[in-house]
């Protein structure tokens, strides 16, 4: 029984890699293809009996040419995104919040102007992933390259408190100390964790939506 549960697993695993193998080998051809649709006497594209115009494009061609440009690039970075186990993979966000916009605002937007505000969208969304992914970097950086680690030492203080000692008593060198103010004060300041568990969030809930799990 156990075993038929992991190669349903192991099975459902590997159709979803490998279909998202196929749409990464397949969008350079995605890119092209409006190049290829057929187009009427008014220049309005037919995809699989819907007909679609220009939406004050130049031409259909010119606008399905901008759509793909957008589309094929999001997919990307959304598959990135969603597979990704880098300690920076937040910083993905930005790209496809900035793609997302551009799509929003040829589709919604009132006059006849595009990738025009849509940059002023995207700094809410970096004012908070990048302060994120580089606090982390910090963070890393720290206990790898310098051998200083911030959640060992406040560990190890605790320990020390509740075994009874006071800080007087205790031979914590004035470096340790900081460090762990230093944790506590960034901590408090830029909720790092609150920030990293929302950004977790958005990519397990993602997953969730598409049933996706590596």
């Amino acid at each position: 029984m156990i075993n038929n549960v992991k190669r349903k697993k192991a099975k459902k695993k590997i159709f979803l890699e490998s279909l998202l193998v196929f749409f990464i080998a397949i969008s350079p051809f995605l890119y092209k293809a409006y190049e290829y649709l057929p187009y009427n006497s008014d220049g309005d594209a037919s995809i699989f009996g819907m007909i679609i115009g220009n939406h004050g494009f130049p031409s259909t061609q010119t606008f399905l040419w901008f759509l793909t440009s957008k589309i094929v690039p999001l997919y990307l970075l959304v598959f990135w995104f969603l597979t990704s186990r880098d300690w920076w993979y937040h910083i993905i966000i930005i790209p496809i919040a900035m793609y997302s916009f551009q799509m929003f605002e040829v589709f919604y937007s009132s006059d006849h102007y595009i990738d025009t505000d849509n940059i002023w969208w995207l700094i809410p969304i970096c004012m908070i992933t990048i302060p994120f992914v580089y606090f982390i970097r910090i963070k890393l950086y720290d206990k790898h390259v310098h051998g200083i680690d911030l959640e060992a030492m406040e560990a190890e203080l605790d320990e020390l408190k509740a075994k009874g000692y006071s800080s007087e008593k205790t031979d914590l060198s004035s470096e340790f100390k900081d460090d762990v103010i230093q944790k506590e004060e960034s901590n408090t300041d830029m909720s790092t964790g609150t920030i990293e568990n929302f950004l977790k969030n958005i990519q397990d809930r993602i997953q969730g939506w598409l049933h996706l799990k590596f």
